[in-house]
């Protein structure tokens, strides 16, 4: 077990004063002082940087073991065809990260795919033609590589985390409706070999702070090929997958987060994967569906302390689900969906759970009604959360922002504010060094003004 920063009891009288004026689920709790951690064999070392972060039960902390919450939300593009962020057709880069931070965004979950990391590795990146180098000019001849530099650098800027997520195997806008994580020339083993490319290069930046394996694992019974979940190694059990994936990640930094999601459907006890009855197997969700953990947990040994569960969840208007036929209400849905999904993970506090997509339209009716009842739960438990999505262009649930790539939805943005770390009337970001917002923000504050240093 490598070592952890110990807690220091000099130190707790500060972090508990300052925590009084929390608002949020994050409590009161001692501050710490490092240990000695021996020199680096090599330059440079993996994790170097002071921001990262592992878990403690079902709670995500700092070096020094401090609580954080992460919360944050979604800018896809990079995954589409594109192979960008969404929205540099007409934004600017600087301006739209900078009001995330300022509006209390701590983290960006970004998409991408399989293929454009091996379009990287490769030495294959190209200059993206849907960049506006009027509105960006310090993008001019930037590659797709060079412009995911120049957002990690922005991101560093304004004190906002990273955390990556492979959305497809293809670069494809509509890639992630294909079930599993290999598809036509992209095998699993390329797979995890992307992660590891990924990984090495950005090892020692502490931006980049967690990797999300591979979005929605799915398909039903009769569906081939489809993600299953058990004690296998089958090459569809994503569990077997993603704990593989999580080993090679940590080999290489064993500093960074590493997010399991969930499947879509899980055999009914006496029931198996043979069956290709659907009453044989509960549904959910793609990538929601965790209850098969109960059983066959992700096992990372000596790094466990990594792992962070990450389903998904969204509203009727997505899918009329069958939990949202009748009436329902918090209480049906924690109880019949919730719970025996996801839930039951972090009540348990066998690990922290961070919800990776929730969002939709606001319709002052039933998705709104589960939109304010997810926010609820997330806020009063803890739960760490990235909301979909900052950009306007997703037709199931548009964004935070409007079709001008500049005008925020106020609305939308009220109902996920509570969700959003806050201490002191100020956003809560997760560095320590570097203000939510930048140093001269007056908006946010980083974890060192909130813990004393």
């Amino acid at each position: 077990m490598r070592q952890r920063l110990v807690r220091a009891a000099a130190a707790a009288v500060t972090a508990t004063a300052l925590l009084m004026t929390l608002s949020g689920p994050v409590a009161a709790q001692t501050a710490g002082t490092p240990a000695a951690v021996p020199a680096p064999a090599v330059a440079p070392a993996a994790g170097t940087g002071t921001d990262w972060l592992h878990t403690e039960g079902n709670r995500i902390v700092d070096q020094q073991g401090n609580r954080v919450w992460l919360t944050g939300a979604n800018w896809f593009g990079f995954n589409a065809t594109e192979r960008v962020f969404h929205g540099l057709w007409s934004a600017n880069l600087d301006t739209i990260t900078r009001q995330m931070a300022e509006r209390g965004i701590n983290i960006v979950r970004v998409p991408i795919s399989t293929q454009l990391l091996l379009e990287w590795k490769n030495g294959q990146a190209a200059v993206p033609g849907a960049v506006n180098t009027w509105a960006n000019p310090e993008l001019q001849g930037k590659t797709t590589l060079g412009v995911f530099d120049a957002f990690l650098g922005v991101a560093e800027k304004y004190g906002i985390k990273v955390m990556l997520d492979v959305h497809s195997a293809e670069a494809d806008n509509s890639g992630h409706v294909h079930p599993v994580w290999w598809k036509g020339t992209i095998t699993t083993e390329q797979f995890y070999s992307a992660w590891e490319w990924v990984t090495a290069r950005y090892r020692t930046d502490d931006t980049l702070v967690a990797m999300d394996v591979k979005n929605e694992p799915h398909g039903k019974q009769s569906d081939s090929p489809r993600a299953k979940w058990d004690g296998s190694t089958d090459q569809d059990n994503f569990k077997y997958t993603c704990e593989t994936a999580a080993k090679r990640i940590l080999a290489i930094n064993p500093e960074v987060l590493v997010m399991c999601e969930g499947i879509e459907i899980y055999p009914k006890d006496g029931s198996n994967w043979s069956s290709t009855s659907a009453a044989d197997y509960h549904g959910m969700w793609w990538g929601g569906n965790l209850r098969g953990v109960k059983d066959h947990p992700v096992a990372l040994g000596a790094q466990q302390d990594q792992l962070v569960y990450s389903p998904h969840d969204y509203g009727p208007l997505v899918h009329q689900q069958p939990w949202f036929q009748g009436a329902w209400d918090r209480t049906t849905l924690e109880r019949d969906v919730w719970d025996p999904n996801w839930l039951y993970l972090h009540k348990d506090g066998t690990a922290p759970l961070f919800i990776g997509e929730w969002g939709g339209h606001l319709d002052n009716g039933p998705n709104q009604k589960w939109m304010t009842a997810l926010r609820d739960l997330i806020v009063e438990n803890g739960i760490h959360q990235t909301f979909w999505c900052i950009n306007p262009n997703s037709g199931d649930t548009g964004g935070l922002l409007g079709y001008d790539w500049a005008t925020w939805d106020e609305a939308k943005y009220a109902l996920l504010k509570p969700a959003l770390w806050q201490s002191g009337g100020k956003f809560v970001g997760l560095d320590h060094e570097v203000r939510l917002g930048g140093t001269a923000a007056t908006t946010g504050i980083s974890l060192n003004d909130l813990y004393g240093g």
